[in-house]
């Protein structure tokens, strides 16, 4: 007999994250809470998300410093991802990028703006995602990447934000001290600049 989600995901109204995430629920058997960043935060983390977000094949997420050693220790949660991964190995769905949040671009003091994610109901996991400026940070990794300025769009386009906001932003961010990642930063800061003033 077919359940509500195998309904729901056979008429495409499960994100792919929905369903890496509701599988990675059923390996766990503790509370973990998890700040997802990337298209996965987007696709879950607002009501009207670009389809294209929702197609994403992974899930990625931020570690805080402070719960790193919480992390590093907990080796069923690792063995629950692992499991996960298997599991939806044919479906070609994976969450693999954990990322300590010292390596990600981000406000200092992001952890304090964190935005609950409801959208999602789950039995062990507690889900996040940065507040949208600093989810605009992390989309600004990769330089000026068309994929992430898309995504960027939309999120300066959701909640109205204005090139004051994003210049704030800009002076507040932490970027790990490695070239790649400062040229990255300056280039991605022209584009999304142009992103919230179109007609300059």
């Amino acid at each position: 007999m077919a359940t509500p989600e195998t309904w729901a995901k056979a008429r495409g109204m499960i994100s792919n994250a929905e369903r890496i995430l509701r599988e990675l629920d059923r390996h766990l058997d503790h509370e973990v809470t998890l700040v997802l960043y990337g298209r996965s935060a987007i696709a879950l983390g607002f009501e009207n998300a670009p389809e294209a977000t929702k197609h994403s094949l992974d899930v990625d997420a931020i570690i805080p410093m402070t719960a790193r050693e919480v992390f590093r220790n907990d080796l069923k949660f690792w063995d629950a991802q692992d499991a996960t991964n298997r599991a939806l190995e044919k479906e070609g769905l994976y969450i693999t990028h954990l990322f300590e949040a010292k390596d990600v671009f981000l406000r200092r003091d992001w952890e304090n703006h964190l935005v609950p994610i409801t959208s999602l109901q789950t039995q062990w996991l507690k889900l996040f995602r940065p507040a949208t400026l600093d989810l605009i940070l992390t989309k600004m990794m990769r330089g000026d990447d068309a994929q992430d300025m898309q995504d960027i769009s939309f999120l300066i386009k959701q909640e109205k934000i204005s090139s004051t906001q994003l210049e704030t932003t800009f002076a507040e961010a932490v970027i790990p001290d490695l070239v790649e990642f400062r040229d990255a930063f300056q280039r991605a800061k022209r584009r999304v600049l142009k992103l919230a003033n179109p007609h300059e």
